[in-house]
C-alpha cells in the first residue's frame, strides 16, 4: 500500500530522527565516516563535504571567489551555503561551534 503525503512525511521525520540518534551515539569520527560511506554515494558524500568546507571558509571570513578558487565549488552553491549558515535552522553554527580547534573569534 502506498503512503499518502502525510504518512510519508511522518515516516521521513521518524527516519531522520532515528538517523540523528544513531549518528549521535557513534563512538568516534571514524565510525561516523564509515556510516556516511555506507549511506551516501561518492557524489553525495563529496557534495556534503564540499558544503561543509564552504561553511568553514565562510565562517573564517573568506570571500565567495576565494572559496571557489580554493574548493572548486560553484559560486551559486557557495551562496546557497552562506544563506543556510546565516538564515537556516542553526545546524551549521551548532556543528561549527562544536569543533575543538575552532578559533574563539568566529563563534
Amino acid at each position: 500500500m502506498k503512503l499518502n503525503h502525510e504518512q510519508h512525511q511522518e515516516a521521513q521525520q521518524q527516519g531522520a530522527n532515528s538517523l540523528a540518534a544513531a549518528l549521535r551515539r557513534l563512538p568516534d569520527s571514524h565510525s561516523v565516516l564509515a556510516l556516511l560511506d555506507d549511506l551516501c554515494t561518492p557524489a553525495e558524500l563529496e557534495a556534503i563535504v564540499d558544503r561543509w568546507r564552504v561553511a568553514l571558509l565562510l565562517d573564517e571570513g573568506h570571500h565567495y571567489r576565494e572559496i571557489h578558487d580554493l574548493t572548486g565549488v560553484s559560486v551559486t552553491t557557495i551562496g546557497r551555503v552562506a544563506r543556510f549558515v546565516q538564515q537556516g535552522t542553526g545546524g551549521y553554527r551548532q556543528a561549527m561551534d562544536c569543533l575543538p580547534d575552532k578559533p574563539s573569534g568566529n563563534r
